[in-house]
């Protein structure tokens, strides 16, 4: 038999050699990877970031604390620029990688409507895909789990402080597409519950061309506040082309349009648009679940500003390891997606998630920003 002292020496020996190191049990358990397909570069890289960072943000705070039932979440995210065939091609590699147990937060209504066909059979988990239309909430689609509010949510929130304030003279400016369309419909039918006149509205083209003549058009109906469904470029050149038109009219931005590239390329332009937004104030440290992110956030040492979408990444990324929680020591897909939909009531410190069905969203959070001076959004 070895002397003590030799087989102390070997016992260091052999804990030098990786391969036969005593892993720890944290170590044993494979790590559950979740997929993202987003946009990192490209014309709304910044936005695609800021979702992913925030995400990035909370999963490493719940790796740090042991991860979910003793094992640690990989989220493994490729880039698509916000282009559709990129992002068709990332998530072919998803699903043909047997180890992705989700696709997560992946980013932008056309990638999105695109993704859908390829998760007909319903098995693979499409956790909160970023969206506020009506395309991702299918009824009886269980396998997709929506969480911010929708551009309906938006508008509806947006017609109840007009009506409340006495406006009723309304004008809308939408994008000539599903999404613009989407947007009137919400609006217009929040117009009628709260018994207002019809509204004076006009289309915009997604090049924008036409911007400077709906601005006019919409300009001579003499609103006295202007709803806005429109995102990007159209959004921008309206703006513009209003304000030029009629400074003084009220312009109320879906969360889309009011991010701060946005706001910076207004310049004196975006000063009092309001803004409606799907999660809370990021910086705003008096509601517990900012007051989390802002600690995790400045953990991540992330090189931009918090923000709104960041939050909402970060807000995503916790919701999916409490179900992930609840669907057990060796979770399923299939006991994932019936988790998600036992998520009644959760509170995160100021935000709220209570599943219903699948055509509706699991927050119904929205609330009015203002942008004030030097572009700070203000409540």
């Amino acid at each position: 038999m070895p002397h003590p002292t030799q087989r102390r020496h070997l016992l260091q020996a052999a804990l030098a050699l990786p391969w036969l190191g005593l892993p720890s049990a944290q170590a044993q358990e494979a790590p559950i990877k979740i997929c993202q397909s987003t946009a990192l570069s490209g014309p709304l890289g910044d936005l695609g970031a800021a979702l992913h960072q925030g995400a990035k943000a909370a999963f490493a705070v719940i790796n740090e604390r042991g991860g979910i039932n003793g094992r640690q979440i990989e989220l493994q995210t490729l880039d698509d620029a916000y282009e559709v065939p990129k992002a068709l091609a990332n998530i072919d590699k998803f699903l043909a990688d047997r180890d992705c147990f989700a696709l997560f937060n992946c980013f932008g209504t056309p990638m999105v409507e695109a993704i859908l066909p390829k998760l007909q059979d319903g098995t693979m988990p499409f956790f909160t895909p970023l969206t506020g239309g009506l395309v991702s909430r299918i009824p009886n689609a269980r396998h997709i789990f929506n969480i911010r509010a929708s551009y309906a949510d938006e508008a509806e929130k947006q017609v109840q402080h007009l009506a409340t304030i006495g406006i009723r003279r309304i004008g809308i400016a939408y994008q000539n597409n599903a999404f613009g369309r989407e947007f009137f419909t919400g609006a217009k039918l929040a117009m009628e519950r709260a018994r207002l006149p019809e509204p004076i509205s006009v289309t915009v083209e997604n090049d924008a061309s036409d911007a400077s003549n709906a601005a006019r058009k919409l300009a001579d109906g003499h609103p006295e506040a202007v709803l806005l469904g429109l995102a990007g470029k159209p959004g921008l050149a309206f703006i513009k082309a209003f304000r030029q038109l009629r400074r003084g009219i009220s312009l109320y931005a879906l969360s889309v349009l009011g991010t701060q590239a946005n706001i910076k390329t207004l310049g004196n332009d975006a000063l009092g648009i309001a803004i409606s937004q799907v999660v809370p104030m990021a910086t705003n440290g008096s509601i517990p679940v900012a007051r989390e992110f802002l600690r995790a956030w400045r953990d991540l040492s992330a090189s931009t500003e918090p923000s709104h979408l960041a939050l909402e990444g970060y807000i995503n990324a916790r919701v999916f390891a409490e179900a992930l929680q609840r669907a057990g020591k060796n979770p399923t897909r299939a006991s994932f997606i019936d988790a998600t939909w036992g998520l009644k009531k959760l509170e995160l410190g100021g935000f709220e998630i209570n599943a219903t069905t699948p055509e509706r969203s699991a927050s119904r959070f929205v609330e009015l920003t203002v942008v004030g001076r030097e572009g700070r959004l203000l409540r």
